[in-house]
């Protein structure tokens, strides 16, 4: 039964929007008259319509959305329920209407005989290929629940993943930011306010102070040029990503940056490492699971990387030789999947990578935070310090400077 989004006016005339199933937008005008409304508009949402499954496709769903339903979905299933009482139950559920749309046409494609993996695939914005992978080796091996559900914890370690790594960027960010307003306001607006009382003096004035003058004077006469010129690089710099040969130069770059770098591969390896468990786990063969996991690496060149891997190992080398040999994994990661691999307990090997690997990526951020933020508290006093004693020091001759 596909569901049909409409738009209706109550007998006080306010226009009430919502989502409905019905056999037909003849029906659903129906339920909407039985129910007390006056149908305005009504439009099939069914994920395969030519007239609507375009427009749904660019719905998205945030990353806590996506997590509750996946891991609502797998406790309805495991509960016994069916995938369309388990639909339907998400649908009463639902907090927003970009939910009951994309509920209400997956609903309707399990119902007119398609795979929830299939029905997933109408909207690739809110559901990823590594998603819809994973759902159909569920369906595939009639493990289903247990699949989502380890799908749902992948989701909420990633989205923690994520939000610890931009609470570790953003303080840094927020005091840079901060301390380059800072200097630029003093420099551009306070220092020629200040340093007019030397305009008129006859002696020469100390070097600090000179050198202070000329950069204020410099900044308050280019600063626009060097915001255009900033606006243009961030420009120039997204264009540059959006190609091939630049981008790959660019992540080369970051990939060898000393520090930044090697935040980068451990978490590039910490997701290959959890997406490979919940794979393989799945039974999904090593190969796909290999193709499906370069998609949540960031870096072109661990991609490249791992590229390298699985023609290894689709010539025959075990999963811990291939990667060891391209030098971009964390050896303890190929130690821990080589002890796997000699167990015969490969998805428990990679989730103890993945948790190794997360911890580590912790510590080195703690510790990139622990010394950047000092290391730009003494920047910025020095230079503080720069223009305090640029504008004190002819002060401590003043009266010479004034009397002459």
């Amino acid at each position: 039964m596909p569901g049909f989004r409409y738009q209706a006016y109550t007998i006080e005339g306010r226009l009430h929007k919502g989502v409905l199933e019905a056999d037909s937008a003849r029906q659903a005008r129906s339920v909407l008259r039985d129910r007390g409304l006056t149908p305005y508009r009504v439009e099939v949402i069914a994920a395969n319509d030519p007239a609507g499954g375009s427009r749904f496709r660019r719905l998205s769903l945030s990353a806590s959305e996506l997590t509750r339903l996946t891991r609502s979905l797998a406790s309805l299933i495991e509960a016994g329920l069916t995938v369309e009482q388990s639909f339907n139950a998400l649908i009463e559920q639902a907090d927003n209407e970009r939910e009951r749309q994309v509920l209400a046409a997956l609903r309707g494609e399990v119902m007119a005989g398609s795979t929830i993996a299939r029905a997933l695939a109408a909207f690739p914005g809110v559901f990823p290929e590594l998603y819809r992978t994973l759902v159909a080796a569920g369906e595939a091996s009639g493990q289903l629940p247990r699949v989502l559900s380890k799908l749902a914890d992948y989701l909420e370690e990633r989205h923690a993943l994520r939000g610890r790594l931009t609470l570790a960027l953003v303080y840094p960010a927020i005091v840079t930011g901060v301390s380059l307003l800072v200097m630029g306001a003093l420099l551009i607006y306070v220092v020629p306010q200040v340093v007019q009382v030397y305009s008129h003096a006859k002696e020469a004035l100390p070097f600090l102070t000179r050198a202070l003058i000329g950069v204020s004077g410099f900044l308050a006469l280019t600063w626009p040029t060097w915001i255009v010129l900033a606006m243009t690089a961030a420009v120039g710099l997204k264009a540059a990503l959006a190609r091939p040969g630049p981008r790959r130069r660019l992540h080369g770059l970051a990939f060898r940056a000393p520090l930044a770098g090697k935040v980068l591969r451990h978490l590039d390896s910490a997701r290959l490492a959890a997406t490979l468990a919940i794979l393989v786990g799945s039974r999904v063969p090593i190969l796909t699971a290999l193709e499906a996991g370069g998609g949540v690496m960031t870096l072109l060149p661990m991609r490249e990387a791992l590229d390298a891997a699985a023609r290894g190992v689709r010539e025959g080398m075990p999963l811990a030789r291939a990667l060891g040999a391209t030098g971009a994994f964390p050896p303890v990661m190929v130690h821990l999947i080589a002890g796997g691999e000699a167990t015969g307990r490969l998805d428990e090997a990679l989730e103890r990578a993945a948790r190794q690997q997360q911890a580590n990526l912790s510590t080195r951020l703690a510790t990139a935070v622990a010394v950047f933020e000092p290391a730009i508290i003494v920047v910025m006093g020095v230079l503080v310090l720069a223009i305090v004693l640029a504008i004190l020091l002819p002060i401590f001759n003043l009266n010479q400077l004034v009397g002459r």
